[in-house]
């Protein structure tokens, strides 16, 4: 991921807005099933760890995830497992080099918005190896001034839809107002909470996967390239290339 330089005449450039973008089932599709497979992943660890029967521990699994936003903030929570063992049996664990390829697509869209005028950021609840990791693989890393991830390492852990997440991400992604921030994440309640405190926010809901009866936010689009015309001010063209 670049790194911002200070501009040659030695003064900082004027603030930008910033662009968030949410990784995992967002920058490539739900149809590479990552989730189906992390989520056995999950299942069997909180079946080995806590020693439960595989129906418990899949049920334990989706409650933690609907409390917590992650199922791994609740075993921290309330079995003190150690996190960074998780993510090596877990997120560091999928075969992503099997699974997600470049998407020529996608390099183009990040390829066609405006950095005068816009930062590109990626906002994860994943730790930073994954999260890293898969950029790299769909080889968009260079798009990309930073990303705000996940610390598992951290007590207590940070994730969306919290709304430290969100004040972390504008602090280290250097903006200070909230409507100069653009988002876009498959989740919904991830969607909700950043509209809520004020961001510009797409809604990302592939072909293939029910709408929402309530809309998350202003804005849902079915394909990464709808952004060109949900947010034109951002790009050089608002056309498909």
């Amino acid at each position: 991921m670049a790194e911002q330089l200070p501009s040659p005449n030695g003064t900082n450039p004027p603030p930008k807005k910033v662009f968030f973008f949410d990784i995992d089932n967002c920058l490539y599709s739900k149809s590479a099933r990552v989730h189906d497979l992390m989520a056995d992943l999950i299942d069997k660890y909180f079946s080995e760890h806590l020693s439960l029967p595989w129906e418990d521990a899949v049920r334990l699994h989706q409650e933690y995830y609907k409390n917590y936003g992650l199922a791994i903030e609740g075993l921290v929570r309330h079995h003190q497992i150690d996190p960074l063992e998780y993510n090596a049996k877990v997120d560091d664990a999928l075969p992503l080099d099997d699974i997600i390829k470049p998407r020529e697509a996608l390099k183009r869209l990040l390829a066609d918005i405006d950095t005068s005028k816009v930062k590109l950021w990626l906002l994860t609840n994943a730790y930073v190896n994954h999260g890293k990791r898969v950029v790299r693989l769909l080889e968009v890393e260079e798009f990309f001034e930073g990303i705000t991830y996940c610390d598992y390492g951290a007590t207590p852990l940070v994730c969306k839809p919290q709304p430290a997440m969100y004040e972390r991400a504008m602090r280290e992604a250097g903006v200070q107002r909230s409507e100069d921030c653009y988002f876009v994440d498959d989740s919904y309640q991830n969607c909700k909470k950043a509209r809520e405190i004020g961001w510009n926010v797409a809604h990302f809901v592939e072909d293939g996967v029910k709408s929402p009866r309530t809309p998350a936010c202003d804005y849902q689009i079915r394909d990464l390239d709808e952004l060109r015309a949900t947010f034109p001010q951002l790009f050089r063209s608002t056309q498909t290339k």
